[in-house]
């Protein structure tokens, strides 16, 4: 019912409306000017237009129900069939009852079994068919260029954040610093470190203009981060992972791990002397891909924290997949666990 109190009805309303009142406008002038016609033809008209928009109303409702995320061809064989059965339950059991009335009230034979107005009525189909079709294009073009301008906003909100908590003076200070540091031990590994960090910046700089990456190698960009956060926190920082080998190839948003990873270890490992780990778990069960990043420490909310790499996680997943995709953060035993479960269908 709500369907008939939406802006997805005006064009059902408008096309009949239009069309039934050029009709028996018509009609009205053809049979004559008496009290008793004029009336049975307005009645006629309301019926009609009430039958019409509930029928249409069935076939956009039906539509959308049986077509969800199907090509545009399934969606017009479906509307076709649709209209058919439509045009069939107007054709055998409303016109008949309509003829028997206009018969009897007015005591002349239906307009209704002439060739002429069945073309007309098979017309009022086709004028409702074209302008059914073309709302629904210009609303799914419009609504398709709000989601892609949102998921551009976030994915360049997420970028932002990753470099803001990448070359902050703090980071960027510590890890030039180690880097410097390193360099009197093993000139290799410190070579291998600024690599890393230039590689880490830079990815963080080239993601935005995608909306997806292999989880493979959001992995590398991770592994490349922790050996840079690994100079500073040295031993205190354990990482491990256990990914199944058939989530390698899932696509998923990028920075979306590595935002995770930063929030263990800055609100996780950094704030406990003897440190902790960080377990990086990821794999596919029933038709889903779930994430999981658990860390030592507790679940507590800074009050001068915003959260908004939770709240970008939040926003980009339920843009993507349309809120069939889930993230939790709760605490369980003295570890901090992170949750991300994606659909594959």
């Amino acid at each position: 019912m709500t369907y008939f109190f939406s802006k997805k009805a005006i064009p059902n309303y408008s096309v009949w409306v239009i069309t039934l009142l050029s009709s028996y406008v018509m009609k009205i002038s053809d049979l004559g000017k008496t009290k008793e016609q004029v009336y049975y033809l307005l009645l006629e008209a309301f019926v009609w237009f009430v039958l019409g928009v509930l029928l249409t109303g069935l076939i956009q409702v039906g539509l959308e129900r049986l077509t969800e995320k199907k090509s545009l061809i399934i969606k017009t064989g479906y509307l076709f069939l649709l209209m058919i059965l439509a045009s069939v339950i107007f054709n055998f059991i409303f016109w008949p009852i309509i003829d028997l009335l206009h018969e009897y009230f007015i005591k002349r034979p239906s307009y209704h079994g002439k060739f002429a107005t069945r073309v007309f009525n098979w017309l009022n189909w086709f004028i409702w068919f074209v302008c059914f079709t073309a709302f629904n294009l210009y609303r799914e073009v419009k609504e398709a260029k709000i989601k892609n301008i949102a998921l551009e906003a976030s994915l360049k909100e997420s970028q932002l954040n990753t470099l803001k908590a990448q070359i902050n003076p703090h980071f960027m200070f510590n890890s030039l610093n180690n880097i410097r540091g390193l360099m009197l031990e093993d000139v290799s590994k410190a070579r291998e470190m600024l690599t890393s960090l230039s590689e880490t910046l830079r990815y963080a700089l080239t993601q935005n203009t995608i909306n997806a990456i292999s989880l493979e190698e959001e992995l590398e960009i991770v592994k490349k981060y922790v050996d840079i956060s690994k100079i500073q926190f040295e031993d205190r920082l354990h990482f491990e992972t256990l990914i199944d080998e058939a989530a390698l190839t899932v696509q998923i948003p990028p920075m979306l791990i590595q935002m995770l990873i930063e929030n263990a270890i800055k609100h996780g490992i950094s704030n406990l002397k003897q440190g902790g780990k960080i377990l990086l778990k990821a794999k596919v069960n029933h038709e889903e891909l779930c994430i999981e990043v658990k860390n030592s420490g507790v679940l507590k909310v800074d009050e001068n924290s915003t959260q908004l790499g939770i709240q970008n996680i939040k926003k980009r997943l339920d843009l993507l997949y349309d809120k069939k995709a889930t993230f939790s953060l709760k605490e369980v035993r003295d570890e901090v666990v992170a949750t991300i479960k994606i659909p594959l269908i």
